[in-house]
């Protein structure tokens, strides 16, 4: 008799999940069944229903009546019903984008906050007993670390793993419960992503479920057993992760193929240029020889460390240049600050958005309208309705959503706020527009939206400079890309670009110059 597979065990199940905003059905009738010991990945573009699904489950926010939530083997609870206090006590952990540890206190102190501290004769705190758990918890998750060692001294995913350590210390078995991680890597540098996802492999090897949130597409196909889909607030599909692409999670995303998810590049061309650069030397670029030609979409392609950032750093003012010489629509351009890189009509997105480009605290309409304050005064008086309509005007005309042009900007997703940033400069008309990874941290459908920008910008006759990290969405969003290495321009590919081909002139060893 042929042996009997075990079927795989549920560890948490929605059924018929909804939520209604205002009017508007932000999830509708959401099926999901997480199996034991897996990492389930959740996807989405803005406004899929992803964040509605976690708020739930965390029970911040209530469901429309009539859905369910199921964790193990435990009796169906109504997800109106559904509270914080159920879902911890069902075993739901939660370690959100902005993990809330205290770097200056010591690992110890950072564990003690999510649960107690034990307590001696008096009531004073026993430190012994704290250090001997944290020690215990640091070996079970193989963290290489002292309780007493400040969290600040740990590298950015360890002190990502702290905050999951602490989520989950409370739970004695490794197979019980679920940890929501909802999006752990968008705050980590690059180099570091590989080693929390390297652990969360292990935690689930253990039997730890993991539901993961994430917009980067090639970690979740890394990392993940199985792929829901959200869109529109409904589920397209839950798939395995096994044999997908990354084009396969775009078309399910957006709702169309890779090639589609870019728009169209132009057929007219012009050979006319919009900005020179010869030789330009400085920091990291050892002689760059640069055209950049009007309306176009110019990418620049290089590894981590080639200069890209710094390029465009010289090219808006904000880097010192030792030599060399720039155009810009046919006259000399050497612009001695970001001002007056502003004034000549260059513009500037830098890779970072919450440090260097977002007035965080402030309103989306003063992020929109910033330094352009002078325009709006007449006859001393500051115009306020005017602002206001010409905020209300870039929201519909960026696409940027919004309940309202007054509400603080860092409410607001990832791919809204860089919509926003972008905003504030397409307003203007630049001539050139310099992109420092335009789509980092947001989703594939923010993304498509971004690129619709930039085509339109281009249309209207704006020259671009696009910095990106990945080769294949550089390959799609470009008309030609310069090709940066060992400091110096080695090639400009014209179209049709191939991502394959990019990667492999990114890799060259300096002697195949």
């Amino acid at each position: 008799m042929p042996a009997v597979l075990d079927k795989p065990r549920t560890a948490l199940a929605v059924r018929g999940l909804s939520k209604t905003y205002a009017g508007h059905l932000a999830l509708d009738s959401l099926f999901l069944q997480i199996r034991t010991g897996e990492i389930h990945a959740l996807l989405g573009g803005n406004g899929s229903g992803k964040s509605t699904t976690i708020k739930i489950l965390a029970g911040v926010v209530p469901a429309d009546p009539g859905g369910e939530i199921v964790v193990g083997s435990a009796d169906p609870v109504g997800a109106h019903d559904w509270t914080p206090a159920r879902a911890h006590a069902a075993g739901l952990r939660f370690v959100h984008q902005q993990p809330a540890v205290f770097p200056e206190l010591s690992i110890a102190e950072n564990l003690a906050l999510g649960a107690e501290y034990p307590r001696g004769l008096g009531g004073r705190i026993d430190w012994h007993a704290l250090n001997a758990r944290t020690t215990e918890l640091l070996e079970r998750y193989e963290i290489h670390a002292s309780p007493k060692t400040p969290l600040a001294a740990l590298r950015a995913a360890d002190r990502c793993r702290v905050a999951i350590v602490r989520a989950l210390q409370d739970r004695e078995d490794a197979d019980s419960g679920v940890l929501v991680l909802d999006e752990p890597t968008a705050a980590l540098p690059a180099a570091e992503v590989e080693h929390l996802l390297e652990a969360l492999r292990g935690y689930a090897a253990a039997g730890q479920t993991i539901l993961y949130v994430s917009h980067r597409l090639d970690e979740v196909l890394s990392v993940a057993d199985r792929v829901t889909v959200l869109r529109d607030g409904r589920k397209v599909d839950t798939v395995e992760a096994e044999g997908l692409r990354e084009a396969d999670l775009i078309e399910m995303i957006v709702g169309r193929p890779l090639d589609r998810a870019f728009p169209a590049a132009p057929t007219d061309t012009t050979q006319d240029a919009a900005m020179t650069v010869r030789d330009l030397r400085g920091g990291p670029l050892h002689g760059v020889d640069l055209t950049v030609r009007k309306g176009e979409v110019l990418g620049i392609a290089g590894l981590l460390g080639s200069g890209r950032s710094e390029l465009l750093r010289m090219l808006f003012g904000a880097y010192a240049v030792e030599s060399g010489s720039m155009t810009l629509d046919g006259a000399d351009y050497a612009p001695a600050s970001p001002q007056a890189a502003i004034k000549a009509g260059v513009a500037y997105v830098p890779e970072d958005r919450q440090a260097d480009a977002l007035l965080c605290g402030e309103s989306v309409r003063h992020n929109l309208t910033a330094g352009q304050g002078s325009s709006y005064f007449r006859r001393f008086l500051y115009q306020h309705r005017l602002e206001r309509s010409d905020a209300q005007r870039s929201i519909g005309d960026f696409l940027i959503r919004v309940v309202s042009d007054t509400q603080p900007v860092e409410t607001l997703s990832g791919g809204n706020q860089q919509k926003v940033v972008m905003a504030r400069w397409l307003r203007r008309r630049p001539k050139v527009l310099l992109l420092d990874e335009p789509t980092q941290g947001v989703d594939v459908g923010a993304r498509a939206e971004i690129y619709q920008l930039i085509r339109r910008a281009t249309e209207q006759g704006t020259s671009v400079v696009l910095v990106v990290s990945e080769p294949e969405e550089l390959a799609h969003a470009s008309d030609r890309v310069a090709v940066l290495r060992g400091g110096r321009i080695v090639t400009v590919v014209e179209r049709p670009i191939d991502a394959h081909k990019l990667t492999e002139l990114m890799n060259l060893p300096e002697a195949a110059q």
